[in-house]
């Protein structure tokens, strides 16, 4: 494997991983936009994954040619073996596994291990070389169950039945999984949705995953009135500072994200009710997933990479910090701006 400046490069079998320019042959591990970029030759990912390429980036700019590839069924290629196994990330996201002449590289692209009812949980490969993210490789993260942090919205509904509650949230991924944990926990009235989450809530369904009622945020009757109290609002969390969250009757304001586990992160965005719930391994998780694997290496790649190679060299594992180019803190998406760039 190779770090070259389009992205992780696979020798051999003539590939790259998530790369980040517009390349011949490209595998994807999962559809946020940092990790699927438009303009590839040949594609090669999970059903559900190259079906959100194509729903947001188009037919024409999500692969000239793609290629299928389920979960746990290997395919060959230049010698090279190549496997996908579930992430427990988004919807389709994957493991790509990669196993050439005895040796065996497992490229992670973004994880988790808490459970997620929209998705396929993340499945351990021991392997020689482990590649993983460190979105939240700091000690301080450590997220609560995302079911609890539910329940702390319904709570604030219930106390402020006259507000409406708007949820900063990504359209891929987040936005789903909060509307499952929901209704698990009995939550069965409709939730409305800002018109950027709509369509990938349509592609969630289409693979079969139920989310119950979800309604578009009405307007108005007349000048001046505002809509929805009581209820919970879907949006990206740039929505916050845009003047369509107007019409919203008296909002309170909160955010679905692991950065709010930083106080004076949630402070400075004016977050009234921050959610700790993200879609990225926390910091026991990224330790316990690295020693459940067994890699005697592990590279490093998008976030705190030198807090956890540093933590790793204290375990006697081997960490590399990859520095790959043009990732982002968190899942890049068109509508949110307003996050920050990656330290």
């Amino acid at each position: 494997m190779k770090v070259l400046p389009q992205g992780l490069y696979c020798e051999p079998g003539d590939f790259f991983i998530d790369p980040q320019a517009g390349v011949h042959r490209a595998i994807i591990s999962h559809g946020h936009s940092d990790h699927a970029r438009p303009y590839h030759d040949a594609v090669l990912g999970t059903a559900e994954t190259l079906a959100i390429m194509t729903a947001r980036l188009g037919e024409g700019r999500a692969g000239n040619t793609q290629q299928v590839l389920a979960y746990d069924r290997p395919i060959e290629h230049n010698g090279v073996r190549v496997t996908l196994v579930p992430a427990g990330h988004v919807l389709g996201s994957a493991q790509v596994v990669l196993d050439w002449r005895g040796s065996r590289i497992v490229v992670s692209g973004d994880y988790k291990r808490q459970a997620d009812p929209t998705c396929l949980p993340f499945q351990p490969v021991p392997c020689d070389v482990f590649v993983t993210e460190a979105t939240f490789a700091l000690p301080v993260f450590q997220h609560p169950p995302a079911r609890a942090e539910m329940q702390r919205l319904l709570a604030s509904v219930a106390l402020f039945p006259e507000r409406a509650h708007l949820v900063g949230c990504y359209a891929l991924g987040k936005c789903q999984r909060l509307i499952s944990e929901l209704r698990q926990i009995g939550y069965e009235k409709p939730i409305y949705l800002h018109g950027a989450q709509a369509s990938m809530c349509a592609l969630y369904e289409r693979f079969g995953i139920g989310l119950g009622e979800l309604r578009p945020v009405p307007r108005p009757a007349k000048r001046g009135e505002t809509v929805l109290p009581g209820e919970i609002v879907l949006a990206p969390p740039s929505a916050e500072a845009n003047p369509w969250m107007r019409r919203l009757a008296d909002p309170v304001t909160a955010v679905a994200s692991g950065w709010m586990r930083v106080r004076q992160r949630a402070k400075a965005r004016g977050v009234e009710l921050p959610l700790v719930v993200s879609d990225h391994a926390d910091w026991p998780d990224l330790l316990n997933t690295i020693e459940e694997v067994g890699a005697p290496e592990v590279w490093v790649t998008h976030g705190r990479e030198d807090a956890l190679t540093h933590a790793l060299g204290l375990r006697g594992v081997r960490g590399r910090a990859l520095h790959l180019l043009g990732r982002e803190e968190d899942e890049v998406e068109a509508d949110v701006a307003a996050e920050e760039p990656a330290a």
